[in-house]
């Protein structure tokens, strides 16, 4: 191991250390290690590393940026909009004792945040269960703990549900058909939904003897539905280009779309949504609002990740942690492969229930392709999805162990806190253990039977 691997191991060490301890300024730490990668190759610090501005900002995804920032524009004017709060009372008005509207609720949080983030979709459905819960005075603390995890064990299904996802389309090359079937495989979608299944029957059983009668609900009159068509059209404009290949995956003389189209379809809709508000309005408070709604946060953190991981990545750190966990493999056998399956989705539970899933995606996406790239070369044979659904398995669920590990569960317990309900860790785990391994048991066998 050369010096300037052992120095872009232990910042990105850390690194990682700093942004678990003061998670508050997470960003500002990751763009300062990035600041100091590119500086060390700019110096010529190390005669076998170099590191320009230029080649640290091809390293940034805008692709995946875009598509953050468009979708969380474009969910905002569909969350004003109250056609969520209206669809939550149909649902509602079709069942009629607690366990049930649990289990509803969770699985209509479910459906939206395969398509909206998860801590939209949880600023969507909990002041639902909220009032329901006020009206029958019971403690809404249960219920919305099962909406958090719910949303996010449903992030995984598509190519929008959350960062991870699209971090994981990049790395992989696939588009949001692929999410459902990839070369007549079943892709994550019926893996997440069967994961989801299994922790809705998990939900039941937990509230069993919860059998008080809810009643009539109110029904929220919605009379702007065009931020619902707007969300629709995203969706189904990423179906559509879905079918035209990147040009890594184009044929000679094939017609293929730019590496920017899905970010660019999702802030188009978005720039239409806002500017159809500022004509209707004549004002710009909307636009204002909206760009006030955008997870700053999360994407200045990605800007740096993406950075640090480009700046380990020549510093062969990436190769070298691959190799590692390839050396699990052995002869490259059956046995061994499903050795190094079982440690990366397993231990993908384990970081993302202390370590927020994304910056933890980022960086295990190419460390995994090295690892497919090892056994393969030793003979295994193996297609690239079966360790890139194992980690997402790993990764997107396990962040519901414990209620530091995935944005939502913040933003559950921030609402319950604003209700006056503190809960502890223990509270939240008993419901998010059970569940967490009820979904990621379920994925992690589907991946593994679909895909090996």
């Amino acid at each position: 191991m050369n010096t300037s691997t052992i120095f872009a191991l232990i910042l990105f060490v850390l690194t990682y250390i700093f942004m678990f301890s003061m998670q508050k300024i997470r960003p500002y730490i990751a763009v300062f290690s990035a600041l100091i990668f590119v500086a060390v190759g700019l110096f010529g610090i190390f005669p076998d590393y170099s590191y320009s501005f230029g080649e640290a900002l091809t390293e940034i995804d805008w692709n995946v940026l875009m598509m953050i920032v468009g979708t969380m524009g474009t969910v905002f004017l569909f969350i004003e909009s109250q056609m969520p709060q209206r669809l939550s009372d149909k649902l509602i008005g079709r069942v009629h004792s607690v366990k049930w509207l649990i289990v509803v609720l969770s699985l209509f949080a479910g459906v939206i945040s395969a398509f909206v983030d998860n801590v939209a979709t949880v600023l969507m459905v909990a002041p639902v269960a909220l009032a329901v819960c006020k009206r029958l005075q019971i403690s809404p603390v249960a219920p919305i703990i099962c909406i958090s995890v719910s949303s996010n064990l449903q992030g995984a299904a598509t190519l929008v549900g959350d960062t991870t996802s699209i971090l994981l389309g990049k790395a992989a090359n696939l588009d949001f058909m692929d999410f459902f079937f990839v070369e007549g495989r079943a892709g994550m979608f019926w893996v997440t939904e069967a994961g989801a299944l299994a922790a809705a029957a998990v939900i039941y059983w937990m509230f069993r003897k919860d059998d008080q009668y809810i009643g009539e609900s109110h029904r929220t009159e919605v009379e702007d539905k065009v931020p619902t068509w707007l969300l629709g059209l995203t969706v189904l404009a990423l179906i559509a280009v879905s079918f035209i290949p990147y040009q890594s995956n184009a044929e000679p003389g094939q017609f293929y779309k730019p590496d920017i189209t899905n970010g660019l379809i999702c802030m188009l809709f978005f720039l239409i949504g806002i500017m159809r508000r500022v004509i209707k309005d004549k004002s710009f408070d909307m636009a204002k609002a909206a760009l006030k709604e955008i997870d700053y946060y999360t994407v200045v953190l990605l800007m740096g990740l993406f950075v640090v991981i480009g700046g380990i990545s020549r510093a062969g750190v990436i190769d070298l942690i691959g190799s590692l966990l390839a050396g699990l493999s052995g002869s490259g056998s059956r046995w061994s492969v499903f050795l190094i399956y079982t440690v990366i989705v397993w231990i993908s539970v384990l970081l993302s229930a202390f370590i927020d899933n994304i910056p933890y995606t980022a960086t295990m996406l190419p460390i995994v392709a090295v690892v497919t790239a090892r056994l393969n070369e030793a003979g295994a044979g193996i297609h690239p999805n079966l360790l890139y659904f194992g980690l997402l398995v790993g990764a997107t669920l396990g962040g519901n162990l414990t209620p530091i590990g995935a944005s939502a569960n913040i933003a559950a317990l921030g609402i319950l806190r604003k209700e006056g309900y503190e809960v502890k860790s223990s509270a939240f785990m008993k419901y998010g253990v059970p569940f967490t391994l009820t979904a990621v048991i379920t994925g992690y066998l589907l991946v593994w039977l679909i895909w090996m």
